[in-house]
């Protein structure tokens, strides 16, 4: 069965990760997981923490996708995080190393606004691990 496609870029402040045709994209926004299809109504939303799917050519590529903003305009649909990264270009130790390290500051944080960091550095390496596999 042949999908219908629809416009993707990927757009961060380091420059341009895609810019094609996609079957379909999942995405975290702050509300909870969105699935984008062709023909998807004119939408806009922040984004969460979390992994990107896009579905294109008939494979399947993810990526650790945090920050941003997602939108569906007129069938178009632009992605702009403020970081995204191929799940291929994830270092898997690092990413593990800095889960460790997060988990460490948790248990030792003295305030709030330390513990928010820590927990903030720990969902980043969760979906950076998460999107690496």
């Amino acid at each position: 069965m042949i999908m219908s496609t629809f416009p993707l870029k990927i757009v961060t402040p380091d420059g341009l990760c895609f810019d094609g045709e996609a079957e379909q994209l999942s995405v975290r926004t702050a509300a909870g997981q969105v699935g984008i299809l062709a023909k998807h109504i004119d939408f806009i939303a922040p984004l969460g923490m979390g992994q990107a799917t896009i579905y294109t050519e008939g494979k399947t590529r993810k990526a650790a996708c945090i920050g941003g903003m997602l939108s569906v305009l007129n069938g178009e649909v632009t992605l702009v995080p403020t970081t995204f990264e191929w799940a291929e270009d994830i270092d898997k130790s690092r990413a593990q190393r800095a889960k460790e390290e997060a988990e460490r500051r948790i248990q030792n944080a003295k305030d709030s606004a330390e513990l928010e960091l820590a927990k903030a550095k720990l969902s980043r390496a969760l979906a950076r691990i998460k999107a690496a596999g």
